[in-house]
């Protein structure tokens, strides 16, 4: 039929919204994005940068990068929240329970990451790029929450 278009599907739709949420990022090495949906509404985003209030790696360079840390390690050693911890502190500020919702987010998460998903009670995970961390993979799968590659 002419001038029909063709909508995404929910999980299309709710990834580019994780991608365009890490356009956001402050990061200097991975640009990530993450919404919380349940019941194919937004609950909350996030994108990985430093706390409110702190400069950003992108003002004052990054830490991790100027101790030559490769990627997946060290991550106490970074200014920066997670993507996925920002979204979760996002609906914790302001009161919305996420239990029983989905993620979707730019990056498998990282298993500190993974912790804090499966006691905050996300039952799916929906990502586009792999992470090199296999124990969040296997702390995941031991939790039952279902991992997704779009």
């Amino acid at each position: 039929m002419p001038g029909q278009r063709t909508r995404p599907s929910w999980e299309n739709y709710f990834m580019d919204i994780a991608t365009l949420v890490a356009k956001r990022s402050t990061c200097l090495r991975r640009s990530v994005g993450a919404v919380i949906v349940k019941d194919k509404r937004i609950l909350s985003t996030g994108y990985n940068g430093a706390p409110s209030g702190l400069k950003h790696c992108i003002d004052i360079g990054c830490l991790r990068e100027q101790l030559n840390i490769a990627s997946g390690e060290r991550h106490e050693l970074c200014r920066g929240i997670h993507a996925e911890q920002n979204a979760i502190i996002q609906a914790a500020f302001h009161g919305v329970s996420i239990k029983n919702a989905a993620l979707f987010c730019t990056n498998q998460p990282c298993s500190i990451c993974a912790k804090m998903i499966i006691n905050a009670g996300i039952k799916n995970i929906c990502y586009r790029f792999g992470y090199a961390d296999s124990m969040s993979e296997k702390m995941l799968k031991e939790a039952d929450v279902k991992l997704i590659k779009l």
